[in-house]
């Protein structure tokens, strides 16, 4: 469901043209945000870039969540859509079962041309209204640490507050298949029994979502998979409720039927030298080589979510789970990554799979809070 936010006229410093903040269109803009959005992309100047492809849909990073909204700036007589903005609001934990309504902030993008000219500004101030009127208690925002424009345009203009650094791992797709271990069992899950078990593992954490069953039953999910010793396989009723004394467990999600990414702008010496390797795990797959997927054509990534482990094998359970995760892209002509978001400290990541080189380690969240409420969520984090 998208709600309608009123177009509002802001005048420009030093100009008599308008600059008009309303809801996204999508039979009418659709072709001016991707015209926007191209001249906004990743990595300028001739420099290699990853480029994204939204299918068609400027609106699908936000679509699957309940309540969202997109929007758009126009500047002059021309109505030239210059700015894009999207959000959503989702109920999530804030520890030990306590529930409330998160606003997301995402997608900001602001034409080169248009820069400078608090366009951004007026955006932001617009989709926090609508996340406010629509009961958002928190809000949130993520960026790269280096995006010194993005982080201060929050924290100084809006009062937004660092408090999360979060890792997203990325572990390519190879030719080859890795191992999972002869003596581990990968299990798909029945959805009603993932959500069950993560309500109980999640139950004291931060950001659990309350809809996590419609996010396990979602097309674009590609099942839940829970690794555990082959030994204690026949001993395990899930319908006893009780978990095996050692397991790894993990959802995958496709962004197939979202969205593509493509890299362009490389040397035909990396082109070559990337490809090649290529061709070489293909000949030759028992050496398992590290080659380098083909990303210079449209691809697309798994994400790994609800990452947990339990006992003393589950760090070797983990690592055959996302072996198994990287195998079902391998099977999958097209996907060129595995990915998962960690926290610093969270026990998972060191036995998440990744090369380290293209994992960002730099990512920030910032917060704030709109209303007072039963409790901090900021304060909490960031305590």
């Amino acid at each position: 469901m998208s709600l309608k936010v009123a177009a509002v006229n802001f005048p420009t410093a030093g100009n008599e043209m308008l600059t008009v903040v309303r809801e996204y269109d999508e039979e009418k803009d659709r072709a001016g945000v991707e015209e926007m959005e191209r001249r906004c992309e990743i990595g300028q100047g001739g420099k290699p870039s990853l480029v994204a492809d939204l299918l068609g849909d400027p609106i699908c990073r936000v679509r699957h969540f309940p309540s969202h909204i997109m929007l758009v700036a126009e500047y002059g007589d021309e109505r030239e859509i210059v700015g894009v903005i999207r959000g959503c609001i989702k109920t999530v934990t804030r520890g030990h079962s306590v529930y409330v309504k998160l606003a997301y902030i995402l997608g900001l993008r602001v034409a080169p041309s248009h820069r400078r000219l608090g366009m951004g500004k007026k955006l932001v101030q617009k989709l926090e209204e609508w996340c406010k009127q629509n009961g958002a208690e928190y809000v949130y925002m993520a960026t790269d640490c280096t995006n010194e424009a993005s982080i201060n345009l929050f924290t100084r203009n809006f009062e937004y507050t660092k408090f999360r650094t979060p890792t997203m791992l990325v572990q390519p797709v190879h030719a080859h298949y890795k191992p999972l271990g002869s003596s581990i069992a990968i299990v798909r899950l029945h959805p009603k029994l993932a959500e069950t078990i993560y309500r109980r593992v999640f139950a004291n954490s931060e950001f659990f979502p309350k809809d996590i069953g419609e996010i396990l039953y979602n097309k674009l999910s590609l099942g839940t998979f829970m690794a555990l010793p082959k030994k204690s396989l026949p001993e395990w009723d899930p319908k006893t409720g009780i978990l095996p004394s050692s397991f790894a467990i993990t959802s995958v999600w496709s962004t197939k039927q979202l969205f593509r990414l493509q890299v362009k702008g490389v040397s035909t010496l990396t082109y070559a030298c990337c490809m090649a390797s290529r061709v070489l795990d293909a000949w030759m797959p028992w050496l398992m080589l590290p080659s380098f997927p083909d990303v210079f054509r449209k691809f697309w990534v798994y994400f790994l979510y609800g990452l947990h482990m339990e006992g003393k094998n589950g760090g070797r359970l983990m690592k055959s789970l996302c072996a198994f995760a990287h195998n079902m892209g391998r099977d999958d002509d097209g996907c060129g990554a595995v990915v998962a978001e960690v926290g610093q400290r969270d026990p998972v990541r060191e036995f998440i799979p990744h090369w380290t080189k293209f994992s960002m380690s730099e990512d920030l969240w910032c917060m704030k809070k709109f209303h007072d409420g039963s409790g901090d969520l900021c304060g909490s984090l960031i305590g």
